[in-house]
């Protein structure tokens, strides 16, 4: 399959995942060692582990809409920066339901096997903005980096 494909198919379970809720379907792209991993979570997810934080966060935001704003793919390997925009209408991830629309940038790198099924997702979202967007306390770059 072309890289054009590659990246179809990743759009597609985004589309199907976050915007749709259509998590079946979804899971059909993954494949049996599928691997979820991301910025805010303590440890990788299988599968089903992946599907049910994603009802979580569409239960919590159901105003949620994912934008792909670019795509790359290279060999088996696919990058996506996306915008996720809605609203935490519930408690969600330890974050207060607020009434601000909220822009969260995130980054995907996506490995496929050569069939073109999902291995692996490793996503980092840029959860400082996230923060600031809520007005809760931030901790500048600076300041991390000192010990």
């Amino acid at each position: 399959m072309s890289l054009d494909d590659r990246k179809k198919v990743v759009c597609q379970h985004i589309d199907l995942a976050w915007n749709k809720g259509r998590l079946a379907l979804a899971e059909q792209l993954h494949s049996r060692d599928f691997l979820y991993k991301s910025s805010f979570i303590g440890t990788p997810l299988s599968s089903a582990g992946f599907a049910q934080m994603v009802q979580n966060i569409r239960y919590a935001m159901p105003d949620l809409q994912v934008l792909v704003e670019e795509c790359i793919a290279e060999n088996y390997k696919v990058v996506t920066w996306s915008t996720l925009i809605g609203t935490i209408q519930k408690p969600a991830l330890g974050y207060p339901p607020s009434d601000k629309v909220l822009s969260i940038s995130a980054m995907a790198f996506w490995t496929l096997t050569p069939g073109n099924e999902i291995q692996e997702i490793c996503t980092m979202f840029d959860m400082e903005s996230f923060r600031a967007q809520l007005g809760l306390q931030t901790r500048p770059l600076a300041e991390t980096a000192l010990p």
